[in-house]
C-alpha cells in the first residue's frame, strides 16, 4: 500500500465485464475529484456518448444522481471524491451505465502516485479495443451486432451499417483521440 498526501493521482484500470476479449482503459486522475467528475472521465475513455443513466457501487454504498421524483438510498455523486471511496491500492468501484443495456464497469484502483501539479489530469495512458455502440443491447446486442456487420451476406447486414453510421472497428482504440476528448470535455 502507498501512503497517501493531501492529494494523489490515481492510476485507475476501467474494464467493462462480460466482453471477451476485454474492453479496458488505464488512466490518471485526481484524488480529489469528485464522482461526477470521474463519471465524465469514464464517459469518455470508454466512448459512451453521456446519454443514459449512471450508477457506481462500493461495498452497500450507491452513488449517483439523486433524483427527487424516485427517492432511493443513493449518496449524490458531487458530494463524494474519490479517495472517500478508493482508499487504498487494489480497492475496487463499479460503475453501471445505461441500465436497459446494463454496461457493467469494474474500476481499480491501481497505484496511488505522489501528486505533481504539472501533471494533465485526466489522462489515458493507454487502453484496448472499442467500446461497444450506445443502445445496441447490452452484451447480447452487441455479440449480435459483431456478428451481423462481420457477414456480408446476413439479412441485416447493410441496416446495421447503416445504422451505426461511421466505420465501426471492435478492435480499434485511439488513445491520441481520447486524450484529447478528456482535454475537452475535463477541464
Amino acid at each position: 500500500m502507498t501512503t497517501r498526501s493531501l492529494r494523489s493521482i490515481y492510476q485507475l484500470k476501467v474494464t467493462l465485464k462480460g466482453i471477451k476479449p476485454p474492453v479496458w482503459r488505464r488512466f490518471l486522475i485526481a484524488s480529489t475529484n469528485n464522482l461526477k467528475d470521474v463519471h465524465i472521465a469514464l464517459q469518455v475513455i470508454m466512448g459512451w456518448t453521456n446519454s443514459h443513466l449512471h450508477e457506481f457501487e462500493h461495498g452497500r454504498e450507491r452513488y449517483g444522481v439523486p433524483d427527487e421524483e424516485f427517492p432511493s438510498d443513493i449518496n449524490d455523486e458531487i458530494d463524494y471524491r474519490l479517495e472517500q471511496v478508493l482508499q487504498k491500492e487494489k480497492d475496487k468501484l463499479q460503475y453501471t451505465y445505461d441500465f436497459g443495456d446494463g454496461w457493467e464497469h469494474e474500476v481499480v484502483l491501481e497505484k496511488i502516485l505522489p501528486f505533481e501539479s504539472d501533471t494533465r489530469l485526466p489522462v489515458c495512458l493507454k487502453g484496448s479495443r472499442a467500446c461497444p455502440p450506445e443502445d445496441v443491447g447490452g452484451i447480447p446486442g452487441y455479440e449480435m451486432f459483431l456478428e451481423i456487420v462481420a457477414d456480408p451476406a446476413h439479412p441485416e447486414h447493410e441496416e446495421m451499417l447503416e445504422w451505426i453510421v461511421d466505420d465501426f472497428d471492435p478492435e480499434h482504440f485511439d488513445l491520441a483521440q481520447t486524450n484529447d476528448l478528456l482535454r475537452e470535455y475535463c477541464n
